[in-house]
């Protein structure tokens, strides 16, 4: 690994790493602050997915969380969203190939060689985290948007390894909203009970751990009615019985001003769940 960015950062340091993929086949990029109670001993790590079109950059200059990491004593960790690279398949779109990887394992050329950032988030990244830093194995996830997509599948997907899940704006039906078939069907093909394994809608009618889900979502984000639907997670979750608190928000939209505004809350759920 080799260490490309550091800045103290509310008595911790905001670091920015780069290394080797082996999942990805790829060179990747990676954010982790550590907080000064890491310079003590080893502490729980909240991962951030990010959003369609960001790098490990936006939320790290943008949501204002080391604040609130370095009052709880947590570590950050935010990978890029995709797999990067001239080699790497990519697509003219926004949101379709680099910047867009979705949270899955791709099962379709010319995306299956590079793009599995399900088993990169889940497995590889960690894994690499707690080699080189002073962590426990309590791990909590979160995200934005695409990201918050991320964040509850992969909780969903991976029963006891996460003790808290959060979204921001989350796609909680990729299957049903224009974003996620386009995904689903370039890196996973036509076939739309395989596109169920990576929706969290689906997800939560079979899921054997009732880990709590917390979703904000802004009134006025543009893209409410036709990508995001929080409705359908809220209606799953009531069916099944899965927790869920839904708190929709009034005026914000889609940005990280909405993020800023509640990351704190954020922080403090994972933080509860984390250090208990």
């Amino acid at each position: 690994m080799q260490r490309i960015e550091q800045h103290a950062c509310f008595g911790g340091q905001q670091e920015v790493w780069q290394h080797a993929s082996s999942t990805l086949d790829c060179t990747m990029k990676f954010a982790i602050y550590l907080p000064s109670q890491a310079a003590r001993g080893p502490c729980p790590v909240l991962y951030w997915l990010s959003g369609l079109t960001c790098s490990e950059q936006n939320f790290i200059q943008k949501a204002g969380a080391q604040r609130y990491a370095a009052e709880h004593g947590l570590v950050l960790v935010a990978p890029d969203t995709s797999p990067r690279g001239d080699g790497v398949a990519d697509d003219d779109g926004y949101d379709l190939g680099q910047g867009a990887g979705f949270y899955l394992n791709a099962a379709r050329e010319p995306w299956a060689r590079h793009y599995r950032m399900h088993d990169y988030v889940v497995s590889e990244l960690p894994a690499l985290v707690d080699a080189h830093f002073p962590t426990t194995t309590a791990r909590g996830i979160s995200g934005h948007s695409m990201g918050g997509h991320g964040a509850l599948v992969i909780a969903l997907r991976n029963p006891g390894r996460y003790r808290s899940v959060s979204a921001f704006s989350p796609i909680v039906a990729p299957s049903r909203v224009p974003w996620g078939e386009k995904a689903f069907d370039a890196y996973l093909g036509p076939d739309r009970e395989l596109w169920k394994q990576w929706d969290a809608c689906e997800l939560v009618r079979t899921a054997c751990e009732r880990l709590p889900l917390l979703v904000d979502q802004g009134g006025a984000d543009e893209f409410l009615q036709v990508q995001l639907r929080p409705e359908l997670l809220r209606d799953a979750c009531a069916a099944f019985g899965h927790p869920l608190t839904l708190r929709m928000q009034p005026d914000y939209d889609h940005s990280y001003y909405f993020i800023a505004s509640f990351i704190g809350e954020h922080v403090a759920h994972h933080a509860a769940a984390l250090q208990e």
